[in-house]
């Protein structure tokens, strides 16, 4: 079972914050910006997440609260959210209808370039730089949705409520890597590796990191074969396999 209430959080941080990293990875993606200054989207969720984004000079960034922006997009609860996210809803704003028309272009089309990266056409993924941005984007996303499932999801919190303060590395060999944070049971993602990690789990290699996103290969079985390192803290690893099963269930 998932809970709209967890989901609106990866929906708002893993999902709409992945627009950072695709606007940094995607050689596409700053050309869709046509502004030609900053220009803020203030989210905010009756009973939920709230978060602004900021494009400028062809990037995005995320930040937590909505208040001095220039879009504001209201939503009457967790469920209206996330109807946005998969189409369903279609969001009114409260302010800055002089921007409508960035809303409706440039982020509708950067929102429809993420989409075609986090669920790609199997013959997009042949082309190896899409295949390498769409995984790396993805591993960012999985790493962020970990945070908000152990911060908001019963599960997932029982589960943060056995890990101990201290970092956890979740990379790919020789690529990207994210830094999960845990004190006092609360984690945090940080979207960049670390050295001083009390625990890490890598993948060997990008491929083996997109089969395991794909549920094309076991994780099990790849920890036994080597494929997946783990060292450091064995029961913030066992923690974090948790944690990734909600993901899967939150992210099917």
């Amino acid at each position: 079972m998932t809970d709209q209430k967890t989901l609106a959080y990866i929906n708002m941080y893993a999902i709409l914050g992945a627009l950072e990293n695709l606007c940094e990875l995607a050689p596409e993606a700053p050309s869709l910006l046509t502004n030609t200054k900053p220009i803020k989207i203030g989210f905010e969720v009756k009973g939920g997440p709230s978060a602004t984004l900021t494009f400028a000079n062809g990037k995005c960034r995320m930040d937590q609260g909505c208040s001095k922006v220039d879009v504001k997009l209201p939503f009457s609860s967790c469920e209206k959210f996330n109807g946005l996210i998969d189409g369903t809803v279609t969001p009114i704003p409260s302010k800055g209808f002089t921007h409508i028309n960035f809303l409706l272009k440039d982020f509708t089309a950067l929102t429809d370039l993420l989409n075609k990266y986090l669920r790609p056409d199997p013959a997009d993924l042949e082309d190896e730089d899409f295949f390498n941005i769409s995984t790396k984007i993805m591993l960012g996303v999985i790493g962020v949705a970990i945070s908000q499932i152990a911060n908001n999801d019963e599960i997932g919190k029982f589960t943060a409520s056995n890990i101990v303060d201290g970092n956890i590395l979740f990379s790919i060999k020789d690529g990207p890597a994210v830094t999960i944070r845990c004190k006092d049971h609360h984690l945090v993602t940080v979207k960049c590796g670390c050295d001083n990690y009390r625990a890490k789990m890598e993948f060997r290699n990008i491929k083996l990191a997109r089969d395991l996103f794909d549920g094309k290969v076991n994780a099990v079985a790849c920890i036994g074969k080597g494929y997946i390192t783990m060292q450091g803290m064995i029961s913030m690893l066992d923690n974090l396999n948790r944690l990734l099963d909600r993901v899967a269930v939150y992210l099917a």
